[in-house]
């Protein structure tokens, strides 16, 4: 049970967080889900959080498979369930091998994915552990993404800290049938 009413309905609304929502369904796709249904308590926060979520999800120049390779890392070092079930689906539909999946969820080592997607779990990896990221790990991700490419990467990892921190703190649920993290 979250920590905060989890505020997905629209009908359970005031008119006020209601022109938030749509707000945020708007940014969003339609959809007010994941950590949007605690973060529109603050109404100026979920906006501006759904703006950030739009340009990192939908509008960088990432590749699917870069954007969910980077996203089930970060919910695997967050140890964050409910962003780990939301995204191993769209990792699968976005073109990340299974192979990279299994050594993301069990933490395991990267000696069986290709050489862009080791770089990618690498850097998310080392960035949860250190705060840093070494010559090594930078050089290999910059190499492949270029300077926009890293940077936009690092972006969305820092946005799915903050969604795995929410998540996390406010003991937000998967679903019951959701696939658990390894």
């Amino acid at each position: 049970m979250p920590r905060l009413p989890n505020l997905t309905s629209r009908d359970e609304l005031s008119a006020e967080l209601a022109e938030t929502y749509d707000r945020v369904a708007e940014l969003r796709g339609g959809q007010v889900s994941g950590p949007f249904g605690i973060l529109i308590h603050s109404p100026e926060l979920a906006l501006r959080a759904a703006q950030l979520s739009r340009y990192v999800r939908w509008e960088s120049d990432l590749t699917p498979a870069q954007r969910e390779t980077a996203i089930i890392t970060a919910a695997r070092e967050l140890d964050a369930g409910l962003m780990w079930n939301a995204h191993v689906r769209l990792a699968r539909e976005g073109g990340v091998s299974e192979a990279a999946i299994e050594a993301i969820g069990h933490r395991a080592d990267l000696d069986a994915l290709d050489e862009g997607e080791a770089a990618i779990v690498r850097y998310v990896r080392e960035l949860f552990a250190t705060n840093r990221v070494g010559d090594e790990s930078f050089e290999a991700l910059h190499a492949l993404l270029g300077d926009q490419g890293i940077v936009d990467l690092t972006g969305l990892v820092g946005y799915y800290a903050f969604v795995g921190f929410t998540l996390n703190a406010f003991e937000v649920p998967p679903p019951a049938d959701a696939e658990p993290l390894p």
